[in-house]
């Protein structure tokens, strides 16, 4: 059979992901990407002799990465080095309590037993039951695709088992009972968009899988890991194409014929794989596919992730008591979460993520300075109640206050440069639809088969990759889902013969 010429659009870690597996297989593989720079949500922006990451930011599961470098016969260590960070968060609270979430396990139990003595037996007993998560979701589903109902039927017994119908929240106020802790460890799901409180417990094998390989940084920050499996891909072969937006996926008597691009150009290829938004692919990018009708209303009603507002800025002042990932809680958990997932409100109050990643790298600031980015997640833009035109200064100012007033002393007055992103550069800069910042919401009856399949099951040539599709949004979601997509599309083409580039190391390693 021949080998088909295969296009990606998107060089988010999805897209480049799947690329670096097709062209090591053999296939001519084209990367077309709308910016001026590879990476997706994994943007950098640079001033002043400041790096700013604008995405993704906690690497976990390397082992998902050391396998793109192996499946071309290279060695990541000859393209980026990934650090380790310790401790993996330090969170906050409003009343001064502080918790440093590590792979510590002596000085995790002196925090739980000094916060909580009768929590640590608990403890035990969450992680004993998110292993068994982490065994049965990740390690033996997340690479796999789910392209029939028959794929989800067979492993329901075992989800059923690990009571995945229940909410995050739920599973860890089984085992833990003090308030602050329950926080600490059900914050997870919201690194791929979900909702403590209705997200499914599917999702607290993070929880598992941060312990058991730790939380890694590239040095050169993730724009350096970005441009080290960019250089990969070119080195067997790949090409890459900026400033090369898509608009739209050229199809006839339900085949994909190639790309049109917003350039003019029209390309032939045998097979597209969408790295874009799932949503903005149904609705644009195949707007003119009648056959599609059906599934763009289903993918355009279902629910999708809240978004983000975030703030870069770097400082002429070292803020050095921070730790590289804080999460600062506010006053309220389950109500703010329940104002930006459901209720559509930006609420006076907020929790935050603050990203310090001069604690582990110093080049990314000029000497003597702090790099940051601080993130609140707020509601997506379907709600339609906010016009972040006009708020975006208002909200900035906000949370650069409460900074200033609890963590980072004289804070505005050591500020050199700053930019903000909000939920409308989500949706015009990444065509994300509704300016959501982790498309589909992690929720039970959204994810494995009910998720964005990642073969189109009507358009033959048509595959997803990336956060809407199988296993869903984060780092190794997206990287695990390159691999399931890609199995897919070398057993459409090659036949099954062809390995999926699976390393059954990974079953020690859990």
């Amino acid at each position: 059979m021949k080998q088909p010429k295969v296009a990606v659009i998107g060089s988010g870690f999805g897209g480049l992901a799947l690329a670096i597996r097709l062209q090591a297989a053999g296939y001519e593989t084209t990367i077309f990407e709308k910016r001026d720079q590879p990476g997706g949500r994994a943007y950098v922006f640079r001033d002043n002799g400041f790096t700013f990451d604008a995405g993704p930011t906690v690497i976990t599961a390397p082992h998902c990465l050391e396998e793109l470098f192996q499946v071309a016969n290279r060695s990541m260590n000859n393209y980026v080095k990934l650090v380790p960070v310790s401790p993996f968060y330090r969170l906050y609270w409003e009343d001064g309590f502080k918790f440093d979430y590590s792979n510590d396990n002596a000085e995790l139990k002196r925090q739980i037993l000094a916060k909580s003595p009768h929590d640590w037996d608990g403890y035990l007993k969450f992680m004993a039951y998110t292993k068994e998560v982490f065994r049965e979701g990740y390690i033996k589903l997340a690479h796999v695709p789910f392209s029939n109902l028959w794929s989800m039927v067979k492993v329901a017994p075992q989800l059923a088992q690990l009571s995945a119908f229940r909410p995050v929240y739920t599973m860890v106020s089984k085992f833990i009972q003090d308030e602050q802790l329950r926080q600490a460890f059900s914050f997870h799901s919201l690194l791929v968009g979900g909702n403590p409180f209705s997200s499914s417990s599917i999702y607290t094998l993070i929880h598992y899988l941060e312990r058991s390989w730790g939380v890694s940084f590239p040095q050169g920050g993730t724009g350096a890991l970005v441009n080290g499996l960019v250089k990969l891909f070119e080195d067997i072969g790949g090409k890459v194409y900026l400033n090369s937006e898509v608009d739209s996926i050229l199809t006839k008597n339900k085949k994909v014929m190639g790309l049109n691009l917003k350039s003019g150009s029209t390309l032939p290829f045998d097979v597209v794989v969408s790295n874009a938004d799932v949503g903005h692919t149904y609705k644009t990018l195949l707007r003119s596919e009648k056959t599609l009708a059906a599934t763009r209303k289903r993918v355009l009603s279902q629910r999708f992730s809240m978004s983000l507002f975030l703030i870069y800025f770097g400082t002429n002042k070292k803020y050095s008591h921070l730790k590289h990932h804080n999460v600062i809680f506010g006053a309220r958990y389950k109500e703010l979460l329940a104002d930006i997932f459901s209720r559509g409100v930006l609420a006076d109050d907020f929790s935050l993520y603050l990203h310090a990643p001069c604690r582990t790298d110093n080049s990314l600031a000029p000497e003597g300075c702090d790099t940051f980015y601080v993130l609140s997640p707020v509601p997506h833009l379907g709600h339609d109640a906010i016009d972040w035109q006009s708020t975006a200064p208002i909200y900035a100012d906000k949370i650069l206050n409460y900074l200033e007033s609890r963590y980072m002393p004289d804070l505005r007055k050591h500020i050199v440069t700053k930019r903000y992103f909000t939920p409308l550069n989500f949706r015009d800069d990444l065509n994300s639809h509704l300016g959501s910042a982790f498309s589909l919401e992690p929720i039970l009856t959204q994810s494995a088969y009910f998720r964005t399949q990642n073969r189109d099951k009507k358009i033959q040539g048509l595959y997803f990759v990336g956060a809407g599709t199988h296993p869903g949004a984060g780092v190794p979601g997206v990287i695990n889902s390159a691999k399931a997509t890609s199995s897919m599309i070398l057993n459409d083409y090659s036949g099954p013969t062809v390995p999926a580039g699976h390393f059954p190391e990974w079953e020690s390693l859990a």
